[in-house]
């Protein structure tokens, strides 16, 4: 009896796939999160380029002056 209600407990675990979607939903969600701080990491890169030349304009056309 206690075999067969082993045997029955891991036959339902092994076909619940309500696990592997929780899973399949935290790798994207963690592949998502990754593509987001690369963008943002690349965007404030570019950002940051964009003011240092700014400031270096005003710099230069204040000490011209």
């Amino acid at each position: 009896m206690k075999r067969l209600s082993f045997s029955r407990g891991l036959f339902s675990l092994a076909n619940d796939v309500r696990g592997a979607t929780a899973v399949e939903y935290g790798l994207i969600l963690a592949l998502v999160f990754l593509a987001i701080v690369a963008g943002v990491s690349t965007l404030g890169s570019s950002v940051r380029e964009r003011w240092d030349d700014i400031s270096d304009k005003v710099m230069s056309a204040s000490s011209a002056a």
